[in-house]
């Protein structure tokens, strides 16, 4: 069976005795994660998900079924459990939605994103940290013992989300790791404030950025290539939750995640946070580091129509990651039965702000039910909410959430406007049901 058929065969069904309901496709299916089925293709659609779609009236017009647009095809990688690979060098995994509905994401299901090779051999006795750069003070190089002795430990629970995420969803389709909604985690972490590492070595008046170095090295093997070297500006660094951390979930950083140290500042694409990390330099100007530059974590200023090109110099870097949620469980495509309410839950985030309130819908979006919301353990951890669905009659449905930030900006039903790169799709997650 090739790649592109298995988002047709490998459908999310709760176990492979309740999968019936789902069509198995051929190879020459003209249905792929990234197809398009209109108004007029009602019949087409009823068939393929094999029941009636009660609210198929209210169907977004170029939506394939939730219950044929993704895939989770088993994947081994030392240390972590079911993660998804979509690239192997550098190594890039994401996680199924419902095996993130843990308050606390777990080592083993945090998400993967490299963009060189992970260094060999690793000594953690002899591990330095180099403070530098033309606004530091004092430039300094600290030992991992010396980091973790001189200066206050704290934890924080931070969400990560890469910026690509939800890529595979853009088009026309757009270069790069083609993530669905899995590039994500919320994890504890713990270490040292930025902050203070940076006021020790001290901070010139006339800094403005900060940008990191890791141990990583260049798919190409050019040892005078950086694969990534990225930063954020001096206010961001300075927050206190911004971290340099050796620990996830209270034991050491798994190797992927960047062992023995790195960089942690949430809410903003998981680029920003440097992984075994060797140096930070205090920048009087916007870093120029490898991926800083050019269309690499950058968006257009203003909208473009799909498929435009953009000048270098009408891209914007980045910054706080837009608000978004994920349903965790159910696992779409399980079959439910009609006369019993549906338990649903999931996570929100909204980068550097707190979502205010998260809605649930089972009729495309025609009507939403208000869900049960969480206020976040700290600034910048993502927030859990729960809801129950009723359902009138048996039929295909999708179950969608849509998140509200504190400054009142809701996710959109479907796809947000187009960039070249596919970056901040936000669009509201959902899952298949069938209810008979």
């Amino acid at each position: 069976m090739s790649k592109k058929t298995r988002g047709i065969h490998n459908l999310y069904a709760e176990d492979a005795e309740k999968a019936d309901w789902l069509v198995w496709g051929r190879e020459a299916d003209p249905i792929s994660r990234r197809g398009f089925l209109t108004k007029s293709s009602l019949l087409a659609m009823t068939a393929i998900v094999g029941a009636s779609i009660p609210f198929a009236k209210y169907m977004p017009s170029g939506l394939i079924p939730a219950a044929l647009a993704e895939s989770n095809d088993p994947f081994q990688i030392p240390g972590k459990d079911g993660l998804i690979i979509l690239n192997d060098r550098p190594l890039n995994a994401e996680t199924p939605p419902h095996l993130l509905d843990d308050d606390i994401t777990p080592a083993n299901r945090f998400f993967i994103r490299n963009n060189g090779i992970p260094p060999e051999n690793i000594d953690i006795n002899n591990w330095t940290l180099e403070i530098a750069g033309e606004s530091c003070e004092k430039p300094t190089t600290f030992t991992l013992a010396e980091l973790k002795q001189k200066f206050e430990n704290h934890t924080y629970q931070l969400t990560l989300e890469c910026g690509g995420n939800g890529r595979s969803e853009f088009n026309p389709p757009a270069s790069g790791n083609q993530w669905s909604v899995g590039a994500i985690g919320c994890a504890n972490w713990t270490g040292v404030k930025l902050k203070d590492v940076l006021n020790f070595c001290g901070i010139k008046s006339d800094a403005v950025y900060i940008g990191y170095y890791g141990a990583d090295t260049h798919t190409s093997g050019d040892p005078n290539k950086v694969p990534i070297s990225r930063g954020v500006p001096i206010s961001k660094a300075l927050e206190d939750e911004s971290l340099i951390a050796w620990a996830m979930n209270g034991e050491d950083l798994p190797f992927q995640n960047g062992y023995p140290l790195r960089m942690v500042v949430g809410g903003w694409p998981a680029s920003a946070s440097g992984k075994w990390l060797k140096k930070i330099v205090i920048r009087d100007q916007v870093h120029d580091g490898a991926k800083m530059t050019g269309k690499s974590y950058r968006v257009p200023r203003n909208p473009v129509a799909p498929g435009t090109r953009v000048p270098d110099e009408d891209m914007r870097i980045i910054e706080s990651m837009p608000v978004k949620s994920i349903v965790t469980f159910p696992k779409s495509g399980i079959i439910h039965e009609q006369a019993k309410s549906l338990a649903v839950r999931g996570h929100a985030w909204a980068g550097d702000l707190e979502v205010s309130e998260v809605y649930v819908s089972n009729d495309f979006g025609a009507s939403w039910k208000k869900a049960d919301l969480k206020t976040p353990v700290n600034r910048l951890a993502w927030q859990h909410w729960n809801a129950t669905l009723e359902f009138p009659k048996t039929g295909y449905y999708e179950v969608w959430a849509r998140a509200v930030d504190s400054q009142g900006r809701s996710q959109p039903m479907v796809l947000p406007g187009w960039n070249p790169k596919g970056y901040l799709n936000n669009a509201c997650h959902r899952i298949a049901v069938q209810v008979v």
